[in-house]
């Protein structure tokens, strides 16, 4: 099943189910995926998986970067909202590499590419996250 039509089915189901707040949550979820269609003019054909997950990705780090701010400011309540939100998004992002499955993968593209200094870095970078996508943040 695609990772929309699975996200579709499960804000269906908890909203028939009486859980509000998950549903509502992939109903924003799915509202930032049609924005994406829309603004990329792929409505009709839709966006592939990896683009999907990108964008999970992207609001799971906004959730959290609300959560820190609400933190800051003494809202524990927004914050924890913030923090169950960005938690049912996780669940449709790849299970994350560790750092030392991340620094095995580094260390592997290093070696490849040759890279002996920093002015390296961006191509370094650019291999690894091509090689790993979503399973590791930026």
């Amino acid at each position: 099943m695609a990772l929309k039509q699975r996200i579709e089915s499960d804000m269906k189901a908890a909203l028939l189910g009486g859980n509000r707040f998950a549903g509502e949550t992939l109903r924003g979820l799915k509202a930032a995926i049609l924005n994406e269609e829309v603004a990329q003019n792929k409505r009709d054909t839709g966006l592939d998986d990896a683009t999907i997950e990108q964008i999970i990705a992207k609001e799971v780090k906004k959730r959290n970067e609300s959560a820190a701010i609400y933190e800051q400011n003494m809202r524990e309540d927004s914050a924890e909202n913030e923090r169950r939100e960005a938690e049912i998004l996780g669940n449709y992002l790849p299970e994350q590499l560790s750092e030392a499955e991340l620094k095995t993968v580094v260390d592997a593209k290093i070696a490849e590419l040759g890279a002996t200094d920093v002015k390296m870095m961006g191509q370094v970078m650019g291999a690894v996250k091509k090689e790993v996508g979503n399973a590791a943040d930026g």
